[in-house]
């Protein structure tokens, strides 16, 4: 199936509409965990301090503010935003002792901040599900503050040969693990597919730095199987 073909928000959104109950669940099965130390070696890169405000947006279920909100001490403003109502709800849900954690339903190309008011901005496994990308870049630097950071945690493109080859391997069989768990093969087929047609490393790092961002890194995690993008606001 071409999935990119579609217009990509309604399809998006069905993907998620379709996983959300066990979307914490098949992430931890798919990665066997590996997704959580990922998560976290992001906010270890970027290592915010007691009362930074960060906008965190493709939430999900909110991984990356809980992530946020304990390294920080809770001493901050930390602001979700997630374009699935569904995905938000369980969010909320989730994290909901956490008080000082604000949940908006918005798409990454149209956030509903002003200008200038996060010292971060981060996105996990959420840029390539975007309808644009540059326009998700150019918002991410409005909402930043000058001297603020930008991270974006990724599937990329696998640099070890062997590694790689087993990795295609295992795309193969995620569609099926998705059918028995969640009753549908389709979001996972969007999964590998939209994996499979994402920027590289470099590729990325471009598009990041022609947004605006400078002193524009990335690190991979994994073999490249995922990899974390950084840039400044300057």
């Amino acid at each position: 199936m071409n999935f990119y073909n579609q217009d990509k928000i309604n399809l998006v959104n069905t993907v998620f509409n379709k996983v959300y109950k066990k979307y914490d669940f098949m992430n931890d099965m798919m990665s066997l965990g590996i997704h959580r130390l990922w998560k976290k070696d992001m906010i270890d890169w970027i290592n915010p301090q007691p009362n930074s405000s960060l906008v965190d947006v493709a939430s999900g279920t909110g991984d990356i503010a809980k992530i946020f909100y304990k390294k920080t001490l809770g001493k901050n403003e930390i602001c979700c935003v997630e374009p699935n109502r569904a995905m938000l709800n369980m969010g909320k849900d989730k994290l909901s002792i956490f008080k000082n954690i604000k949940w908006y339903c918005s798409s990454a190309e149209n956030l509903p901040f002003e200008d200038n008011k996060f010292d971060f901005y981060t996105i996990s496994y959420g840029i390539r599900n975007v309808a644009n990308v540059n326009l998700c870049l150019k918002e991410a630097f409005r909402v930043l503050k000058p001297g603020g950071r930008f991270a974006c945690l990724e599937f990329s493109k696998v640099e070890n040969e062997l590694l790689n080859s087993l990795y295609k391997e295992y795309s193969k069989i995620i569609p099926l693990i998705g059918k028995y768990i969640v009753g549908s093969s389709m979001p996972y087929e969007y999964l590998t597919e939209s994996i499979k047609k994402f920027y590289n490393q470099e590729e990325l790092s471009k598009l990041i730095k022609n947004n605006g961002f400078s002193e524009v890194k990335f690190r991979n995690l994994s073999n490249g199987i995922s990899a974390i993008h950084s840039g400044w606001k300057i």
